[in-house]
C-alpha cells in the first residue's frame, strides 16, 4: 500500500517540479500500480493465499486491476531483461509458486495459532531462483524453506522453471525473546547440543537438503516487469505478483594491466 502511495507522489512532484515530467502513460501506468498494491492488501495478500482464507471477491478485484495494469506493460523481452533479476517480494501467488509452496511446507508442521509466515521473498539471478518462506513459533524460534529453481527462456515472455533442490534451516532462537522462566531449560539444550559428535553439529548447521531436480518443472509467462512490479502467469492463467525490494547488485569485473614482456 505504501508502495503505490510513493509512486503517486513521485509522478506529482516530476510534473511540477524542475524534472522532466512524467508522459501520460507514465502516469496510468503509477496509477494502475498503486491500485494493484491496495486490492491485494484488502484481499488480504500472500499471508491469506497461504493460509487458505483469501477473500474470494478480493480475488477477483486483484484480477480485475492486474489486467489493466498488465496492458501497460513497459517491457516487451522482459525474460532476457536486466529489470528480471533482483531480490523481489511475494505480494500475491499462485498455489504452484515456490514461495506459496515453501511457506506451506513450513505451516504444515507447525500450528497456525503458533506460526507466523514473516516473509516470502525469493532472488532471481543469472537464470536461477532462491524462494524462501520465513517463519517465527512462539515469537521466539526463526526457520525457513527455501526453493531452487533454474529459468531458461523459452521466447521473449516465455520462461521455464524446474525445481532444484529444497532445503529445510535449522530452526534458530532469538534469545531476546525467552521467557524468563524457559532461560534456564534453554540453556541445557544448547550444552546437550554442543555435546553432540561435530558431524552431527554440522548437519543441524547447515539444515535438511532435499534433491528436486527432475521432479516437476512449469512454464511461465512474464506479463509486466518494470523496475519494481513483476507479474508472471502459469500455464493455468494464475498470477504471481512480486514487489522489488532491491536491484541485482552487477559484478564488476577488476581491470587487468597487461605489462609487456621484457627483451633483453
Amino acid at each position: 500500500m505504501q508502495e503505490g502511495k510513493r509512486q503517486l507522489w513521485r509522478g506529482v512532484v516530476a510534473s511540477s517540479g524542475n524534472q522532466t515530467p512524467l508522459s501520460a502513460k507514465e502516469l496510468e501506468r503509477d496509477a494502475a500500480k498503486e491500485a494493484l498494491l491496495l486490492a491485494i492488501a484488502d484481499a488480504g495478500g500472500v499471508d491469506a493465499l497461504v493460509s487458505g482464507n483469501e477473500d474470494k471477491v478480493g480475488r477477483i478485484t486483484v484480477g480485475e486491476k492486474l489486467l489493466v495494469l498488465e496492458r501497460l506493460n513497459p517491457t516487451p523481452r522482459p525474460t532476457t531483461s536486466p529489470l528480471l533479476e533482483g531480490l523481489w517480494q511475494f505480494k500475491w501467488a499462485g498455489a504452484r509458486s515456490p514461495g506459496v509452496i515453501a511457506a506451506r511446507t513450513l505451516l504444515r508442521r507447525f500450528p497456525s495459532v503458533l506460526a507466523t509466515i514473516k516473509s516470502i521473498n525469493i532472488i532471481i539471478l543469472d537464470g536461477t531462483t532462491k524462494a524462501t518462506a520465513s517463519l517465527k513459533l512462539f515469537n521466539t524460534v526463526e526457520t525457513s524453506v527455501t526453493l531452487s529453481t533454474k529459468l531458461i527462456a523459452e521466447g521473449p515472455t516465455r520462461l521455464k522453471e524446474e525445481y532444484v533442490e529444497g532445503v529445510l534451516a535449522s530452526p534458530s532462537v532469538l534469545e531476546s525473546n525467552i521467557p524468563s522462566q524457559l532461560k534456564g531449560t534453554y540453556g541445557q539444550l544448547v550444552a546437550a547440543v554442543e555435546r553432540l559428535p561435530n558431524p552431527v553439529k554440522e548437519v543441524l548447521a547447515s539444515g535438511v537438503k532435499v534433491p528436486l531436480t527432475g521432479t516437476y518443472e512449469r512454464l511461465l509467462l512474464i506479463s509486466y516487469l518494470d523496475e519494481e512490479i513483476l507479474v508472471a502467469r502459469d500455464e493455468s492463467g494464475v498470477p504471481d505478483v512480486l514487489y522489488k525490494l532491491q536491484p541485482a547488485i552487477p559484478v564488476i569485473e577488476p581491470e587487468v594491466t597487461i605489462v609487456p614482456e621484457y627483451v633483453s
